[in-house]
């Protein structure tokens, strides 16, 4: 394992870093979150892979887009390095998140207690259904509306916007929020967006994972 620098410069170009190794980087931040409640002051890379059913050599490579924090023989500081990737993921400042539909969906994203508690807040909904304005979801949150977009980004400092509308009015949405200034979107709708340059937007679709799923099955009943 590296001897540990006194400074934690990156030493790879942070462009070129993939979504696939900063998703790696939230699983190891959710470890060593864990590690540090128990108690644990130094973890190696063999070890938090063994504990955590990980990849002990991607462990490393990973780390190492980000500055050398282990010492040799020791492993690292588990504070430390935890700290370390709150602030590379930007969670070391709170991201405020508003959720576009107060559907089912939407209503229960709201009341998701692991936003608030892990660096997000859940500012409000917004929804076009006059019905609904005004309401409130289990945890508080309230439901605004939809035709007030702009200044409630501007007045809330959202940084975050969430589709959970249905397909049909998901692009819609998305590009309301990047007219209103926001540039990540996270969709739940089932469909695919067009995105616009320089607005991020990741998609989560339950069915395509099923069906991901359904295809391992048959595989495993085809004899495959």
């Amino acid at each position: 394992m590296s001897k540990e620098r006194p400074t934690n410069s990156p030493t790879g170009d942070r462009e070129t870093i993939s979504e696939l190794t900063t998703g790696r980087l939230s699983v190891y931040l959710r470890c060593l979150t864990f590690l540090e409640s128990v108690g644990q002051s130094t973890v190696s890379s063999a070890e938090l892979a063994e504990r955590f059913h990980l990849n002990s050599a991607q462990i490393r490579k990973d780390l190492a887009c980000f500055g050398e924090f282990g010492t040799r023989g020791v492993g690292y500081n588990v504070t430390r390095l935890r700290d370390h990737l709150v602030r590379e993921l930007g969670l070391d400042r709170t991201r405020r998140v508003l959720i576009a539909g107060a559907g089912n969906l939407g209503m229960a994203l709201a009341d998701y207690a692991g936003f608030n508690d892990h660096g997000f807040e859940i500012t409000g909904l917004v929804d076009n259904d006059p019905d609904k304005i005004g309401r409130r979801s289990r945890s508080g949150i309230e439901v605004l509306p939809w035709d007030e977009l702009p200044s409630i980004i501007r007045e809330h400092q959202v940084d975050i916007g969430i589709v959970a509308v249905n397909a049909e009015a998901a692009q819609t949405v998305y590009d309301a929020f990047a007219d209103a200034g926001l540039n990540a979107v996270l969709n739940f709708a089932p469909t695919q967006l067009r995105s616009r340059s320089g607005v991020k937007v990741k998609s989560v679709d339950l069915r395509i994972n099923l069906e991901s799923l359904s295809f391992h099955l048959k595989n495993v009943e085809d004899g495959g």
